[in-house]
């Protein structure tokens, strides 16, 4: 993922059996990376240990049978008309399933997620039959939704629980203290729709896994370069007061991140990117999955600390977010932007966010 220092495929896979060793039982892999090769790598070391001992989280959204890339786009999401229409949706997410489980060398996934889709996915009744069909088959026990990569699509999750979530178990979306907004917009809804959270990036592109200090250098090709100057020594900043909350109850600041989000209804599970960083003084990654799994078990922050702690990292309305937006009117050459809809806007006033949110 072009993510600080590239690990060969042994050490990958040893950093597998290091999180099962120490703890780690939930498993988050998708069709996307390397169109199939971390599925593989993945299920090549998973395949060394009972299958109920271990839960797997599957991704599908993106066109690897029969769509063809497109540059930087990457390939074409399975919706793109100019592939199937929505008679053929159900078809395809079997196929692609059952190509991603033979990766995985397993039967089945714990769960099964629809991956960055584009507005066809969070609106049709078709695309959301063909991912019920997955669980009817036994191809997958949960199902779940996961927006992205970038930022946003609050409108649009919205839109899915409220019309969906008889169907839906989980939905993935990005948050951690350093970014509670926009995701913390749809944790009401998810709660009243009985879909539980997982959550993404809860350690900020690293930052709190401790190792990226101010001036920190990125390797060339490393995509959190792209991100805006400074966010390294702004987000260190940031962190310093909830430094004096994490060392008060005794927590690295992996295990603050991720226990702020798991205080939180609906969130029940977190997913941290773990990054070899480059430099002598980097902590090994095997070092950030042991603190990581030291998580302790039954903690929580009380809904004082939690609502302290995303003050100090408030970040609203810091990027242009993805999704329905009223920067549209018409066709959008991005299959990650569209027009906004009334019914959205209602949604928006339902859960007490204004237009101009």
């Amino acid at each position: 993922m072009h993510f600080g220092e590239v690990l060969d495929e042994d050490r990958y896979q040893e950093c597998i059996r290091v999180a099962y060793d120490v703890g780690i039982r939930t498993f988050v892999t998708a069709d996307v990376y390397g169109q199939g090769k971390a599925d593989a790598a993945l299920g090549e070391v998973l395949s060394e240990y009972p299958r109920d001992s271990y839960c797997l989280v599957g991704m599908l959204g993106h066109d690897f049978i029969d769509g063809e890339r497109e540059g930087s786009k990457g390939y074409p999401r399975f919706t793109n008309p100019a592939l199937r229409g929505e008679s053929g949706y159900r078809d395809f997410l079997r196929r692609a399933c059952e190509s991603s489980l033979t990766n995985c060398q397993t039967d089945h996934f714990d769960l099964v997620m629809l991956h960055n889709p584009d507005e066809i996915g969070y609106t049709s009744e078709a695309v959301w039959k063909g991912m019920n069909a997955l669980k009817e088959e036994g191809l997958s026990e949960r199902l779940g939704i996961a927006p992205g990569p970038a930022n946003g699509f609050t409108l649009d999750l919205l839109h899915v629980f409220e019309n969906f979530g008889e169907v839906l178990d989980w939905a993935m979306i990005i948050l951690n203290p350093l970014e509670p907004w926009p995701g913390q917009h749809v944790l009401d809804s998810a709660g009243a729709n009985q879909v539980e959270i997982l959550t993404r990036v809860v350690d900020y592109g690293g930052l709190f896994h401790g190792d990226m200090k101010p001036g920190h250098v990125f390797r060339p090709g490393d995509h959190r370069a792209y991100r805006p100057e400074g966010w390294v020594e702004r987000g260190n900043d940031a962190m310093q007061p909830m430094r004096a909350i994490a060392e008060k109850h005794g927590l690295s600041m992996i295990q603050f991140a991720s226990l702020w989000n798991l205080s939180q209804d609906p969130v029940k599970c977190v997913v941290p990117t773990v990054i070899q960083e480059a430099g002598e003084d980097a902590v090994p990654i095997e070092d950030k999955i042991r603190d990581y799994a030291a998580i302790p078990a039954d903690f929580k922050f009380s809904a004082e600390e939690v609502e302290a702690i995303r003050k100090m990292g408030d970040n609203t309305g810091c990027m242009m977010l993805k999704g329905a937006s009223q920067r549209h009117e018409g066709p959008c050459e991005r299959p990650d932007e569209w027009p906004m809809r009334e019914e959205l806007l209602d949604l928006a006033g339902q859960y007490g966010l204004t237009k101009e949110w």
